[in-house]
């Protein structure tokens, strides 16, 4: 899989970017993000699903700043629990909420939310949708495609050209419709929910309400 990572600097978004977020064109969120608002969030939330945030991560995810809205609420109450954490609490909670033992309170795999199984048919789709559009996964990484953070960084990619260039909106969209929105919201919920989930509760809601107005979003498209 690929791994965003960019340097942290203010983004402001501008009327486009409201309108596909329904968010005001004031808010501000900083953030390292890759070209802009979509997939700097994508790529938020795929590092954050996919690896313990180390202390460099915690220090960007406490100079978060949102305003205005539900999404900005999250970015702002992540950022304040972000600056209690130290790289030990984080790491317990996320072998907690994702490991576990025999497995973790969520298990964030397309396969799982829509067969009750891992490594089924919605896996088998992903790799093959994969495969037509250039994707494939980094060598060494074990985590089945279908991890909802892999998707994340997918959707990231698509948008910014890691896989070689943008990829159009249309193509964004049946990925999406395909791959994420039928369990995607479902599992940030599941994830905002959790009894053990501190700093990932707030991920969990930004997840969620960004999953929400991407469905909205491709549904007017």
């Amino acid at each position: 899989m690929i791994c965003l990572r960019t340097k942290p600097y203010k983004l402001k978004l501008n009327a486009k970017d409201s309108a596909m977020y329904g968010t005001s064109p004031n808010d501000t969120i900083k953030i390292a993000t890759p070209i802009n608002v979509r997939a700097s969030l994508y790529a938020l939330l795929g590092n954050l699903l996919l690896q313990v945030p180390d202390q460099a991560t915690l220090e960007r995810l406490a100079a978060l700043e949102g305003s205005n809205g539900d999404i900005g609420s999250a970015v702002d109450t992540l950022s304040q629990i972000a600056k209690s954490m130290n790289p030990g609490s984080v790491e317990r909670e996320f072998n907690v909420l994702f490991i576990g033992v025999g497995r973790g309170e969520v298990l964030p795999y397309a396969s799982y939310y829509l067969t009750g199984f891992l490594h089924e048919k919605p896996l088998a789709d992903l790799r093959a949708k994969m495969r037509s559009l250039g994707m494939q996964r980094k060598q060494g990484i074990s985590e089945p495609e279908d991890h909802l953070g892999a998707l994340c960084e997918m959707m990231a990619g698509m948008i910014t050209g890691a896989f070689g260039q943008p990829m159009p909106l249309q193509t964004q969209k049946e990925f999406f419709n395909a791959h994420i929105a039928p369990w995607a919201s479902h599992c940030f919920s599941d994830l905002e929910k959790a009894e053990n989930a501190l700093l990932y509760a707030p991920v969990g809601s930004l997840g969620r309400l960004f999953v929400e107005i991407e469905q909205e979003s491709f549904r007017i498209e």
